[in-house]
């Protein structure tokens, strides 16, 4: 079993920022690519950014040049640098990753639990 667990989610002022970080645990062979999701109360899950295993990012359009996604390979560990923060940005952001748990095994996915990000105006 493979665990995400996400952390750095708050409260802040618009034009703030925080570092979200989601590590990734248990039986881990590789990580394909880690992405962060959100969703906001009443919406949809959207997809935020993403990083390959190579490090190839990609960004939604309403967070290019104020988002920054990292990740640490030796340590399974994406991180998420939200920078001008907006209110329209808050809501739960997810880590998402596709993980395979031994050399033959399938590509599975897995979400962690959530953290609340909330933008104050």
């Amino acid at each position: 079993q493979v665990q995400l667990v996400e952390s750095g989610g708050g409260l802040v002022q618009a034009g703030g920022s925080l570092r979200l970080s989601c590590a990734a645990s248990g039986s881990i062979f590789s990580i394909n690519a880690m992405d962060w999701y959100r969703q906001a109360p009443g919406k949809q899950r959207e997809l935020v950014a993403g990083v390959t295993s190579g490090g190839s990012t990609k960004y939604a359009d309403s967070v290019k040049g104020r988002f920054t996604i990292t990740r640490d390979v030796a340590k399974n560990t994406v991180y998420l640098q939200m920078n001008s923060l907006k209110p329209e940005d808050t809501a739960v952001y997810y880590c998402n990753a596709g993980v395979t748990s031994s050399r033959w095994g399938l590509l599975r996915s897995y979400w962690g639990q959530g953290t609340q990000v909330t933008v104050s105006s």
